[in-house]
């Protein structure tokens, strides 16, 4: 858990489809309220993620308006998540030596996050949309489980919510129905520690800050 990391550079080295089912085959045992388990994950063969990709870039090069199934983040920022937020960036950025006023640069590391970082594995995450809060929960801890079950093989992800940004495109190019929100995309493989976006990390409060006693 100390060690897992979101991974944005990834070798050219295939991940063997056993391992891949492992990993899932373990993570299934994630909690879930009243074991209703609403997990469900589709694994993209390159032409779907290559369509997939393309039509997401295609779509925000077009200033077609982002329709995700659920909001992320806040309208309005404030502290101490706004500083945090800054942090974050700042350390992707800096660690590419990307400066702030260097738009086309940003960008192009920005749609990196619809081609998957081009790790081997890619992977959507979605659930029935009649499902409430506490089964978002519970596909939280799931995804939480793969990603450390990537890692006793040795493997590192990013989990992406950009890959939520346009929905439906995901659908039709999945045939799914509206009736699946899309909750997130992940890049796994094998990390190429030696790329510069892989040299940082985020910090992390004090357990003080987190954690509040009562007698």
């Amino acid at each position: 858990m100390r060690d897992r990391r979101s991974v944005r550079a990834f070798l050219d080295k295939p991940v063997p489809e056993e391992i891949l089912h492992h990993i899932l085959e373990a993570a299934r045992f994630a909690p879930s309220g009243v074991n209703t388990q609403p997990w469900q994950v589709a694994v993209l063969g390159p032409n779907h993620r290559e369509k997939i990709s393309k039509a997401i870039i295609e779509a925000r090069d077009n200033n077609v308006p982002e329709n995700p199934d659920y909001q992320y983040y806040p309208t309005e920022w404030v502290e101490p998540y706004k500083s945090r937020r800054k942090a974050c960036g700042l350390a992707l950025y800096g660690a590419l030596n990307i400066q702030i006023d260097e738009k086309e640069k940003r960008k192009v590391q920005w749609y990196k996050n619809y081609y998957f970082f081009y790790a081997p594995i890619a992977l959507i995450f979605y659930l029935d949309a009649h499902l409430c809060k506490g089964s978002w929960m519970d596909m939280g801890m799931f995804i939480q489980n793969v990603m450390l079950a990537a890692r006793g093989f040795g493997l590192e992800t990013c989990p992406q919510a950009a890959l939520a940004e346009y929905p439906d495109i995901i659908r039709t190019h999945l045939n799914l129905p509206k009736t699946k929100h899309i909750v997130c995309g992940m890049a796994l493989g094998y990390a190429d520690w030696a790329h510069p976006v892989n040299q940082y990390r985020t910090a992390r409060e004090d357990i003080s800050q987190i954690m509040v006693k009562y007698d």
